[in-house]
């Protein structure tokens, strides 16, 4: 690597000199300022930043831990936070868990098998001296696993904070539920019937509480029958919506675009028609709900919106100098539903 050192000898200024013009101190001439840039330039110099941080009060690196990239929506909500720390010129650094490649679904109850792989994590990333961290969730849950006291800040995307010390960014779930539900009763709807995502889920609690409100609101009568729980694939689905037709639903609100995939399969089947026989609404706006036949109604989920959020909290924090109450909070952020043929 280049150094400072060398950048100065071939300029034949001092090594002072080159920092200063590196960190924009306006104690040398602009001839000189030049002649030093123009040398980092051809030479490729590049700062060191760890180095940097061991001199420094701050790094300006952020620390993004994520429990698992192959999960649905955390490539997007990483993306929006580098592309937040890029635009306030703070770098990030990705940690990827795998947690779900390693363990599948079995270890959300084990907060064991959690803090086996995420205490190092923490312990490099405080090792490079980041500035703050950024945990981005596979899913919401309420996360306890965090030290008591970290000597930075932490953010919490797509997860709930157990400790209120830690701020958490998540979806506003209950108001998605309302929403979807509302929207079918004002298309003249009453006999909803629901595909919930997996039970004790906090996406599935709150979809499922907004679905209560609307429809007590519109004075209409909860049925329990007609929830029916799956497991957030396309085979649960295709068996709750089954079991729904057959007690004379005429709209299904499923908590994803996968078992919403499922609900139409039945329906083929039964040969009846999506948007006019029955009303089928999902959750997510993935890809394929726009590629359904016909288009699926759905509720998107604004992860970059999230992503962004959580970042411009964490960095909030660090320029604040101190963890202000105003800031240790829960922020909710909305869905956005996109309309398309299927009620």
């Amino acid at each position: 690597m280049i150094t400072v050192k060398e950048i100065a000898k071939v300029c034949n200024v001092s090594p002072s000199t080159v920092s200063n013009i590196l960190n924009g101190k306006a104690n040398a001439s602009e001839k000189t300022r030049q002649k030093v840039m123009a040398a980092v330039k051809e030479l490729g110099y590049q700062p060191n930043f760890f180095a940097q941080s061991m001199r420094k009060q701050n790094s300006h690196i952020i620390g993004v831990i994520t429990e698992d990239l192959n999960q649905f929506g955390i490539v997007p909500i990483v993306e929006s936070i580098m592309a937040y720390c890029d635009d306030h010129e703070y770098r990030s650094i990705l940690m990827n868990l795998r947690l779900y490649d390693k363990w599948s679904d079995t270890w959300f109850e084990d907060e064991t098998k959690l803090k086996n792989v995420l205490e190092p994590v923490l312990r490099e990333a405080l090792s490079i001296r980041v500035d703050g961290l950024l945990y981005v969730a596979g899913h919401c849950r309420v996360i306890n696993v965090f030290p008591d006291e970290l000597p930075i800040p932490l953010v919490l995307a797509y997860g709930l904070s157990g400790k209120k010390q830690y701020p958490s960014i998540i979806i506003d779930d209950e108001k998605g539920g309302y929403d979807m539900t509302k929207y079918l009763i004002a298309k003249g709807h009453t006999k909803i019937g629901l595909i919930a995502g997996a039970e004790g889920n906090l996406h599935t609690r709150s979809r499922l509480k907004g679905y209560q409100k609307a429809l007590y609101e519109g004075n209409i009568l909860y049925n329990p029958q007609w929830v029916q729980y799956g497991d957030w694939f396309r085979e649960s689905g295709y068996r709750a919506a089954k079991y729904l037709l057959q007690d004379g639903v005429t709209a299904l609100f499923c908590m994803n675009d996968l078992m919403a995939a499922g609900a139409y399969d039945v329906i083929y089947e039964e040969n009846l028609v999506v948007g006019k026989d029955i009303a089928v609404v999902g959750y997510d706006n993935r890809e394929m709900s726009k590629y359904s036949r016909p288009g699926l109604t759905t509720n998107e989920i604004q992860l970059r919106e999230i992503g962004r959020q959580s970042a411009e909290t964490l960095i909030g924090l660090l320029e604040a100098g101190e963890r202000t109450e105003e800031a240790l909070q829960v922020i909710y952020i909305p869905c956005r539903m996109i309309e398309r043929e299927s009620v």
